[in-house]
């Protein structure tokens, strides 16, 4: 694959020279802190063609040779469009720009006559002889470059498993060769304290029993020539081990087919189709993308998942720009929408991890092989498309899934915890206001990628529809497992509470605690339809 990666923004030229009259090239502006706007309608960009008159900025009169030796003179050009071939790469950790030059910012420039030494005359320096005194940079929140983490980005490539090239063509070669990895939670990284009593030390040992048990029945149900989807399902819904998770998550989804037989063909075929699908789209660079689309997405690509090292490093990045934009040109009826952003990284994370032995959360993709990252993209493209096939209508124009799963959602609640719903009424709080995220972003920024994984491997056994009917349960069991609280809040306490919940410390406990009560809202109300909207 060779895709081009268009930049973030454009290059603002600055040069310390006379004012000059503007170029012929159709350009209006550059780049302005509005073009971050969440809103990619609002975006100040300008497309090629734009009539916007120019402001040439004022100039400023530079001193002569008698002016005292202390004044400094600024004069700058016009700021025009340079070719798009110039234009920066993206920002990412492993990606700092270069110091040693001026930024986008303005230069001063020192333009104080020099003396010529023949003549003892001072004299004009020409543009080339100015000496740069300093930058002022706009970007002030830039962390300066970082060796460190090169060095640490090469170390990395320890840990990418020597059969990385087998597993690619055969995903069953991880299972079979790959001896039981922990899961990194932090439910499962607690250790028993050393004073533990005998009893602990039991339980202890049944769960060990019970966890080598089920993974036994995985391994032996994975591996069969023709896997029983049901037995898969079944196994599924109280989680998969971390190294049979990419496999499972791709049988599951229906991306791969059951007999073993066809997978080999299946997954050369639709990765083919993927790379070419992006030397197609990215032919032309950036002229030829759609611009509102390509702008909304470079914004939100480097605000995915803030804080995980695996989604500021510029490999990870690019591969996410490639699979939404791709994605939005073959679904016009939507397009791309905020929130899908988060919904393709526990995708690309769970197959990551096939290839590596360290956590995926802190690894940089770049060490990878160039065909193993081209197919981790390639398979979370095709992931990312059969999960969205299933709840698109959250997506197209008014989103009117969401909007009636957030309806059906209030209507449940008033059955389930009347004082709460009663109470958010009398607070005039309206779950609109809150829900709407959680639909939108299947509560990804509510909870960690972990604790998402754990519940997709739950969403993937129940079937098809359970990222829209299900997550409608795990919703409500959601809202209501804080009840008590925000029933002693107010308006205010209530929309900054549920904007910030406390579950940094949530493991697999509490997300299957939470899974076990959705379940039991999902038996008794999902054949009771006639209840919803009877008051």
């Amino acid at each position: 694959m060779n895709p081009i990666s268009p930049p973030a923004r454009p290059h603002i030229a600055v040069h310390p020279t006379h004012f000059s009259t503007p170029s012929t090239t159709d350009w209006d502006d550059a780049w302005d802190s509005g073009s971050d706007s969440e809103d990619a309608r609002q975006s100040t960009w300008k497309r090629t063609g734009s009539t916007a008159e120019r402001t040439p900025p004022k100039q400023v009169l530079r001193s002569n040779s008698t002016s005292s030796s202390s004044t400094l003179a600024f004069s700058y050009t016009h700021v025009n469009a340079p070719d798009p071939a110039s234009y920066p790469p993206s920002k990412s950790i492993d990606e700092p720009p270069p110091r040693t030059r001026p930024q986008n910012g303005w230069t001063i420039v020192d333009r104080r006559p020099s003396i010529d030494p023949s003549t003892n005359q001072p004299h004009d320096a020409d543009v080339e002889g100015d000496m740069i005194i300093g930058d002022i940079d706009p970007d002030l929140d830039q962390p300066p470059p970082n060796n460190h983490l090169a060095a640490q980005s090469k170390q990395m490539a320890v840990f990418v498993r020597e059969d990385a090239e087998q597993i690619v063509n055969d995903p069953l070669h991880g299972v079979r060769q790959r001896p039981g990895r922990r899961d990194v939670s932090p439910a499962t990284s607690r250790q028993p304290s050393k004073s533990s009593d005998h009893p602990r030390d039991e339980k202890l040992m049944r769960e060990r029993s019970i966890r080598t048990n089920r993974r036994h029945k995985f391994l032996d149900c994975l591996t069969s020539q023709d896997v029983n989807i049901s037995e898969l399902r079944k196994l599924a819904w109280a989680g998969i081990p971390a190294d049979f998770r990419p496999l499972a998550w791709q049988l599951l989804l229906g991306y791969l087919p059951l007999p073993a037989s066809l997978r080999a063909a299946t997954l050369a075929r639709k990765r083919s189709e993927y790379l070419s699908l992006v030397e197609l789209t990215f032919a032309r660079g950036r002229e030829g993308l759609d611009q509102q689309i390509w702008h909304q997405i470079e914004i939100d690509v480097p605000r995915t998942r803030p804080g995980v090292r695996l989604w500021m490093h510029g490999a990870t990045q690019r591969s996410l720009e490639r699979v939404l934009y791709v994605w939005a040109i073959r679904h016009p009826a939507s397009g791309y929408v905020q929130g899908i952003n988060d919904l393709a990284t526990p995708f690309f994370q769970v197959f990551l991890s096939a290839y590596i032995d360290s956590d995926p959360e802190s690894f940089d993709p770049s060490v990878l092989p160039k065909n193993v990252l081209d197919a981790i993209e390639a398979d979370s493209f095709w992931c990312l498309s059969r999960l969205l096939d299933g709840i698109q209508d959250n997506y197209i124009f008014a989103q009117p899934g969401i909007v009636r799963s957030v309806k059906r959602m209030a209507e449940l609640v008033s059955r389930i915890d009347a004082p709460l719903f009663a109470h958010l009424e009398s607070q005039s709080v309206e779950f609109m206001q809150f829900a709407f995220r959680w639909m939108n972003c299947l509560l990804m920024r509510e909870i960690s990628v972990q604790n998402t994984i754990r519940m997709w491997d739950t969403y993937l056994a129940e079937g098809p529809d359970a990222f829209s009917q299900f997550h409608l349960y795990v919703c409500s069991a959601f809202l209501v497992r804080w009840s008590e609280k925000l029933r002693q809040m107010d308006f205010q306490g209530i929309i900054m509470f549920l904007q910030s919940l406390p579950t940094q410390d949530w493991g697999d406990h509490e997300i299957e605690l939470l899974l076990s009560e959705a379940f039991v809202l999902n038996s008794i109300w999902h054949n009771a339809q006639s209840h919803f909207g009877a008051k």
